[in-house]
This record gives C-alpha cells, sequence and structure tokens, in this order.
C-alpha cells in the first residue's frame, strides 16, 4: 500500500533523495517548501512520492524497483490523488523521477495512460560564471524593487495579492519566505509586471520563479528582474538554479544571458486525470 507522511516525519525520506539531482522534493523533505510526501511504509520508507506544493509536478524518490510500491501506484492515483487534485483544480499530473533510473519505471506504468514527455533543463552559475556586463539598460518608467514586506503589504499597489498568491503556491506562508527567499519585483506606477524569486529552497540553492505579464514581454524586463536576483543571490553567498522546457526558447535565452550554464537535464511524464 501507499500511505501519506506527516510533515513532521519527512525526514525518513532524505536518505532517498538523489541530492545531485533535482532541487524541488530536496526543499519539501527538508520542510523549507510546501508539499505532501506519500511512501510504501511509514517507518522505513524505500520508496516514495512528492507531490510538489505548487502542483507543478510529482517526484518520484527512492528504489524504482520496489514492486510493492509499482503495483499500488496506478490504484492510489485513481483512488486517491484523482480525487486530492479535484480539491485544488489539477486535472493532470507531471511525473518525474528524482533518478534516471525511474524513466524505466514510469514508462512501464504509465504506458496505458496516454502519457506524452517533455524534456526540461536545468541551469546553475557560479559567480566567477556572471555575465554583470549584459545587464540591461531599464526604461525610466519602470522600477525595480525587492520583494520585502513593504511591497507585499502595499494597499496602493493594484496587483501584490497576484504576487503573494503566486509566493504562497510554493511557500506556506509569505513569512516564511521573507525569511529564506530572495526576490525582486519590476513596477510600472502601482503595478507588478515583472517578478523574479526564489520557489524552492534548499541548502544554499535558491530555484528561480520567474514571470512577466503578457503585455510587457520584449523590454527585457525579466532580464532585468533576474540580474537583481542572482546579484543578491551572490551577495548573500547563495547558488542561484534555473530551469525551464527545452522548447522555451525565451527562458533558455535569459539564463544564457545571464552567465547560467547547463547542469543536467531530464525527461517528465505528463498525463491527464481525466
Amino acid at each position: 500500500m501507499i500511505v501519506e507522511l506527516n510533515k513532521e516525519d519527512f525526514y525518513r525520506c532524505r536518505n532517498l533523495l538523489n541530492r545531485q539531482a533535482h532541487l524541488e522534493p530536496i526543499s519539501v523533505i527538508d520542510g523549507i517548501n510546501s508539499g505532501r510526501v506519500f511512501v510504501d511504509d511509514k517507518q522505513n520508507p524505500t520508496t516514495g512520492m512528492v507531490w510538489l506544493g505548487n502542483n507543478d509536478g510529482f517526484f518520484f524518490i527512492g528504489n524504482p524497483c520496489n514492486e510493492k510500491f509499482n503495483h499500488y501506484l496506478n490504484p492510489f492515483i485513481d483512488q486517491f490523488i484523482v480525487g486530492e487534485a479535484k480539491k485544488v483544480n489539477l486535472n493532470y499530473i507531471e511525473a518525474i523521477g528524482n533518478s534516471k533510473e525511474w524513466n524505466t519505471t514510469l514508462k512501464e506504468l504509465f504506458h496505458m495512460r496516454n502519457y506524452r514527455n517533455w524534456n526540461q533543463r536545468v541551469y546553475i552559475m557560479k559567480n566567477y560564471e556572471y555575465l554583470d556586463n549584459l545587464e540591461p539598460q531599464m526604461e525610466t518608467e519602470f522600477t525595480i524593487r525587492r520583494m520585502d514586506k513593504e511591497i507585499l503589504s502595499a494597499s496602493q499597489i493594484t496587483n501584490n495579492d497576484e504576487l503573494k498568491a503566486k509566493i504562497l503556491e510554493s511557500w506556506v506562508t509569505i513569512e516564511d519566505f521573507l525569511q529564506t527567499g530572495i526576490g525582486f519585483c519590476i513596477m510600472d506606477d502601482n503595478q507588478i509586471v515583472s517578478f523574479c524569486f526564489s520557489n524552492f529552497v534548499a541548502g544554499n540553492v535558491h530555484c528561480i520563479a520567474i514571470e512577466t505579464k503578457k503585455s510587457y514581454e520584449g523590454r527585457k524586463l525579466a532580464q532585468k528582474a533576474a540580474h537583481a536576483f542572482v546579484k543578491e543571490c551572490f551577495n548573500q553567498k547563495k547558488l542561484p538554479y534555473w530551469e525551464c522546457t527545452e522548447s522555451n526558447k525565451a527562458s533558455i535565452s535569459v539564463a544564457e544571458k545571464l552567465g547560467f550554464k547547463p547542469y543536467f537535464h531530464y525527461i517528465g511524464f505528463e498525463f491527464s486525470l481525466s
């Protein structure tokens, strides 16, 4: 069978993690970011599934050849995960193996689910690789602000509730983010039009969430916010971590213009829950 762990028991899964791979399951297991964990055995887990708090993936950790876990996985998805996903308006699953060995297992387990694959790239950057000379100039109508308590509570900012909602997709509370995360936003008058912040953190590594409003794209605002984020990471002796789909050429371009270097890539599996 498959059971859910209480948060205070997540530590039991630490030895199942591939710490040379994905940041997100590490951050959940370490209790930094929000998420849920399902395992084969509450006391001595050997295989598990980490559901990220922002609903952006189910990461499979531990032994991929665990017959006990694998036998129950599809019924567990149908009988439990589907119902839980509906509560948060999630209509599909993104499944990711925390090691390459999981790819074969996931293909076998989901072969009847009409899944599709996608390729994901992961980049990291050391401070000596940072291309600070390529930082773009920002148009005078915009200002850049640190994502601090003042910004997130300012009543005159028309859309800071949207930003807070974005933060709370992966952080348990805004206070947790303010204490541990790093973030910058770009303002057009009283509106946030671009942001870059830590959505997952493991040790000294900060995973980047970055977004620009559609009507403001093409004005290098994401690059400007990312430069501010990267500089603050290095000021705090943190390591920035960037990932995006292989098809997202715009995101790849921004990452490489900052100096990010390929770290690893992986395959994801996606299928509908309907």
